[in-house]
Parts: C-alpha cells; sequence; structure tokens
C-alpha cells in the first residue's frame, strides 16, 4: 500500500505542477458558477421549492457543482487519455508486465489529482459562492466530513468508470469516441446541468439509479443535509455499491486484456 500512497501523491504533485492552469480553472469555474446562480434565481423565482430545493440550497447546489466538476472528473480530463494512448502504441505491455496492479496504480494517481482538484479549484469558487449569495452551509463539523466521505466514494466511482473506458482501446481502434459518449452522460446524469431531482417520471428514477448520480447529486444532498441516519447509510451503500460493481467489472476486462496482451507477446 505504501507504493500506492506514494503513487497518489506524485499525481497530487503533478497537477499542483500547472499553477497558471490551475488559476485558469477557478476562473472559469467562478465566472460559471455565477451564470448558472443567475440562471437559477430566476428559476426558482418563478417555481420556489422545485425539486424540494429552497432558493438558498439551489445556490448551493450550483457552487458544489463547479467545486465538484474536476474533483470527480464529470467532463474527464484526468488518466483515461494516457492509458488510452498506452494501449494504442503497445506501451501498456510493460505496465502489465510490472510488480503492480495496474487498476490500483491509475486509481492511486487519480485520487492525488482528485485531491488536487478539490483543495485546488473546488474551495475558491465555494468561498466566492458564499460571499455573494446566502448558501446553506451546514453548521455540524460531522455533516461536512460526512460530505468529503461521499465525494471521495463519488471519485473512485468516477475511476472506475473511466477506467473501463479507457480499456475498451483493446479492442476500439478510438476510445475517443466512446470516452465523448462517457463524458457527455457524466455531465448530464451526474445532476451538473441540473438537479436529477428535477427529471421528470421514470427519467428520473434511472437518473438517481445510474452511478454518474455519485458524483455530484448524492454528494450534494449529503451536504444539504437531505441524508441522516439509515439514509445516509443508503445513500453510502449506494455509492460503494456502484463503486464495488465497477471495479470489478474493470478488474474483468483487465484480466482479459492481459491475456490478449500475453497471447499476442507469445
Amino acid at each position: 500500500m505504501r507504493l500506492y500512497a506514494v503513487v497518489a501523491a506524485g499525481g497530487f504533485r503533478r497537477y499542483a505542477t500547472y499553477r497558471v492552469a490551475t488559476l485558469a480553472g477557478v476562473f472559469t469555474n467562478t465566472v460559471f458558477g455565477f451564470i448558472m446562480a443567475y440562471t437559477y434565481i430566476a428559476l426558482w423565482d418563478e417555481r420556489p421549492h422545485l425539486g424540494g430545493y429552497d432558493m438558498s440550497q439551489a445556490l448551493t447546489y450550483v457552487w458544489l457543482g463547479q467545486a465538484l466538476l474536476m474533483t470527480c472528473a464529470m467532463m474527464g480530463g484526468g488518466f483515461e487519455d494516457e492509458l488510452m494512448e498506452r494501449i494504442r502504441t503497445g506501451d501498456i505491455a510493460v505496465d502489465l508486465y510490472r510488480p503492480a496492479d495496474l487498476q490500483l496504480w491509475w486509481m492511486a494517481g487519480d485520487l492525488g489529482r482528485a485531491a488536487f482538484h478539490l483543495l485546488g479549484r473546488g474551495i475558491v469558487p465555494m468561498v466566492l459562492g458564499a460571499l455573494a449569495f446566502d448558501l446553506a452551509l451546514p453548521d455540524s463539523a460531522w455533516t461536512w466530513l460526512a460530505f468529503l466521505v461521499s465525494v471521495a466514494l463519488g471519485v473512485v466511482v468516477s475511476f472506475a468508470v473511466r477506467f473501463l473506458v479507457a480499456l475498451s482501446a483493446f479492442w476500439l481502434m478510438d476510445g475517443a469516441g466512446a470516452m465523448q459518449i462517457a463524458w457527455l452522460a457524466g455531465l448530464f446524469f451526474s445532476g451538473m446541468l441540473l438537479p436529477l431531482n428535477l427529471f421528470p417520471g421514470a427519467l428520473g428514477d434511472v437518473a438517481r439509479a445510474l452511478p454518474w448520480s455519485s458524483l455530484l447529486q448524492v454528494p450534494a444532498d449529503v451536504f444539504l443535509g437531505t441524508y441522516a441516519g439509515w439514509d445516509l447509510a443508503g445513500a453510502y451503500a449506494f455509492q460503494t455499491g456502484w463503486a464495488v460493481a465497477l471495479l470489478l467489472a474493470g478488474r474483468l476486462l483487465q484480466s482479459v486484456a492481459t491475456r490478449r496482451v500475453v497471447v499476442q507477446g507469445g
């Protein structure tokens, strides 16, 4: 485990190197946060308590989305492009023969990336949003802790989805199309554009049951105090279930790909 802790720390330092890009990202998240906040204000003025949120909770949801956009890589931007390139060039064969688990290696690096983005691109927009609007911030330290646990589970789910999509490059001529479909699904079904509670009927039920809801909708509801007691345990179980299922699917796909590489190499 020490090896993967070092890899995670390296992932954090890697993204911390790009300071200008981080400042640009903070600026972009803040600008889009204000645009979406005023859009939500207009919408909630017409439909108060839409989706079960009051105005303050809706605005909080907006700024949580900006804080978690890169943390949970809803639009990609993590390891997946590099992994697909290594598959395309054949360098992945070297990775598979290393005395380290391929999935754990990339997940550790992605956790480091997520930690940096949460601190580097998440805190400042959230603070600026809290200064400009009346946000529904938790009073209890336990709620903040519960939120961070939910975010961590969301990051793992996000990694597991992107790992599966990246491994598709073993069978596709170009995995870019699959990756674009994945990040479009992540952007829509995470609740980044609109809270999933606003989706009507069966669409809402399906959207909330998909793994992408773990990236924003579930952590946001934890932050807003929607989940407590057994409901909070159920939210964690939902995220954990998807994380385990997707990681196991990724491990199975990794095993199939490894056998393919071994056969071709032989």
